[in-house]
């Protein structure tokens, strides 16, 4: 397969790699292959390679390596990433208690869709979710694959600290906060596992191109793993 693709600078230390001005799953699966290739083959002034929705973003010092040079390694890694085998998806089980304290915009969101609470539950974990890119904070994951029916608007006041944990609606996305931050996502549930500890050997548990499945708890579920995992 020939992969096409765009090569601009974005700054004097900087290139990005534009494979396509959509977001699907086939052309993340090919920015996240040449993401590996480049880790596998990096050189000396290479500082940092950034793979997102559809691009590659490579960081570099241009006192050790210039932009022509950088150019010439990535059309050679480019070329050889053709012909890799496509890795198997990870799945990552999450477990969430919905509604109640954890999902305090539960109600708000089933009335938007005029569904019960319990629709709303049962559509969204039933859905498989794939991880595009992680970003925004540490660990925060860009989930792909939130069923139309589930697009809900952000809230109108942004809250200013939203638990680490909670699962929330934006638009057509759904996520959950790795941390204690402002935001103003529709929480509908909370999970009682850790998704960024900078302590861990991987401090991210999800990783892009990851799958992610949501599995409904109760409450003393919840605290039971909380305990578990603290």
């Amino acid at each position: 397969m020939t992969v096409e693709y765009t090569l601009f600078p974005l700054c004097e230390y900087a290139v990005t790699v534009r494979f396509s001005d959509r977001i699907d799953e086939d052309v993340n699966d090919i920015v996240h292959q040449t993401a590996a290739r480049l880790q596998a083959e990096r050189k000396e002034g290479i500082e940092e390679i950034v793979p997102a929705f559809s691009s590659l973003t490579i960081y570099y010092d241009p006192l050790m390596i210039d932009y022509i040079g950088i150019g010439a390694w990535l059309r050679k890694n480019i070329r050889r990433s053709e012909q890799a085998v496509r890795r198997s998806a990870r799945t990552v089980v999450i477990p969430v208690c919905y509604g109640g304290e954890f999902g305090p915009d539960l109600p708000d969101v089933a009335h938007f869709h005029g569904m019960t609470e319990d629709e709303v539950v049962a559509l969204h974990s039933a859905g498989r979710y794939r991880v595009y890119m992680i970003g925004f904070s540490p660990g925060f994951a860009y989930l792909g694959g939130l069923s139309p029916r589930l697009a809900t608007p952000r809230r109108s006041v942004p809250r200013t600290k939203v638990p680490a944990g909670s699962v929330g609606i934006a638009g057509g996305q759904t996520g959950v906060y790795p941390l204690a931050t402002p935001g103003g996502w529709q929480l509908i549930g909370r999970t009682p596992l850790k998704l960024f500890d900078p302590h861990r050997e991987k401090p991210s548990l999800l990783a892009a191109g990851d799958i992610v499945a949501f599995q409904p708890i109760g409450a003393d579920e919840f605290a039971r793993w909380s305990e578990e995992h603290d």
